[in-house]
């Protein structure tokens, strides 16, 4: 009965979906916001916004400013602002350049690693709202310092492309400063020579997890949800502020397009996604964090003219259909969401009180974009 139940929600939230696009596009556009502030306005009740500036906390934000820019909810902006005024505009924090590090760390010495750089890409965000220097001049220091070393290798985990890669084009959109891209493009490129299969047109989490030393369960490729989901959704943030003209513009986007139609492939009848991509079994059940992204990439894909709509829309459709259904609880807590990890872990429970900050932020980016879908519909038909 619970999986009858469960079909006929999809099924109608399905046909309701399709008519916002294609019947009223105002309807739907309240009925997106709608679910976005349910979900957003449960998380800032219920997640004070002092806390530390590090990756799973900075990710939220990066899809907070998202929702902002398309409801002008000065809540969600003061939101946003109290958590950077709160860590004062600064990463991990250690000055002795001779101790900065790169390899995983939580302390103030692990400066360079990606982690502690994701808090840059929200401040420049606020910086481009209202313009000081402040917000920004952590990031310039560590960036710039890191750009002066020889080194390629600083981006060696998936998770890492999301949390700098919109570092780099977001400081070159305000500094003008090329070497940015230069050398992010320099940086992706270690990064997909050690992660990505060119057959399966999929990122490993890292070289750990690349077949065949490593096997999901059934003994194929383990792919990692989230772990893709990172990198589908950095490109897109990415491309939004590299120049056309970008010696590397067609890479980048070539690979999108690849990824997208892998994903596609390995899309769940009800939506969603499972933990590890091509083996449902090994950690089966729905996972939100690595849907919320790929539904948003899907949506920015289409909306930038990246993915055709006809092919890619209905894919886009049931993944929002699947988070807002599903994943969204009645009080507006994001459930499904894998916890902090680096894998597909069979018998690792995800369930409706599963959440996190991250899967959060992933799904308003996904609504953001589902907005701009329904704006450029309405503003097609007005034409």
């Amino acid at each position: 009965m619970k999986g009858m139940l469960l079909a006929a929600a999809f099924l109608l939230a399905g046909c309701a979906s399709q008519q916002h696009l294609q019947g009223n596009p105002q309807q739907g556009r309240a009925e997106v916001v709608a679910a976005m502030d349910k979900v957003n306005g449960y998380w800032q009740k219920t997640t004070p916004a002092q806390e530390w500036p590090f990756w799973n906390v900075a990710a939220y934000h990066t899809g907070n400013l998202e929702a902002y820019k398309i409801t002008k909810n000065a809540t969600y902006l003061r939101y946003t602002q109290d958590w950077a005024e709160h860590n004062k505009w600064l990463g991990a924090k250690s000055t002795d350049k001779s101790k900065w590090k790169y390899t995983y760390g939580e302390t103030d010495e692990h400066v360079l690693f990606g982690d502690w750089q994701t808090c840059f890409q929200v401040y420049a965000d606020l910086y481009k709202l209202q313009p000081d220097p402040v917000k920004i001049a952590r990031a310039r220091e560590v960036m710039e310092y890191q750009m002066s070393t020889p080194n390629d290798d600083y981006w060696w985990w998936s998770d890492g492309l999301y949390m700098a890669m919109p570092v780099m084009t977001r400081m070159y959109s305000i500094t003008g400063n090329k070497q940015y891209l230069a050398k992010m493009h320099e940086y992706f490129t270690h990064s997909r020579k050690i992660m990505y299969d060119d057959d399966a047109k999929l990122f490993y989490r890292d070289a750990r997890y690349v077949y065949p030393k490593h096997k999901s369960v059934n003994g194929v490729k383990d792919f990692w949800s989230r772990g893709v989901g990172w990198v589908f959704a950095a490109l897109p943030r990415v491309l939004d502020d590299l120049p056309k003209d970008d010696p590397h513009r067609a890479e980048y986007e070539q690979m999108f397009r690849d990824m997208a139609a892998s994903l596609k492939k390995a899309q769940q009848a009800d939506g969603y996604w499972t933990r590890s991509l091509l083996d449902p079994a090994h950690a089966p059940g729905p996972e939100t964090s690595g849907t919320a992204f790929f539904t948003y990439g899907y949506l920015w894909g289409i909306n930038n003219g990246l993915l055709d709509k006809a092919e890619y829309l209905p894919v886009a459709r049931k993944g929002w259909t699947y988070l807002t259904t599903v994943a969204v609880q009645e009080d507006g807590r994001l459930g499904y969401v894998q916890p902090i990890g680096d894998r597909a872990i069979p018998g690792q429970v995800v369930d409706k009180n599963s959440t996190a900050h991250f899967g959060v932020g992933a799904f308003l980016l996904a609504g953001a974009e589902m907005v701009r879908l329904i704006d450029g519909a309405t503003e097609k038909g007005a034409n």
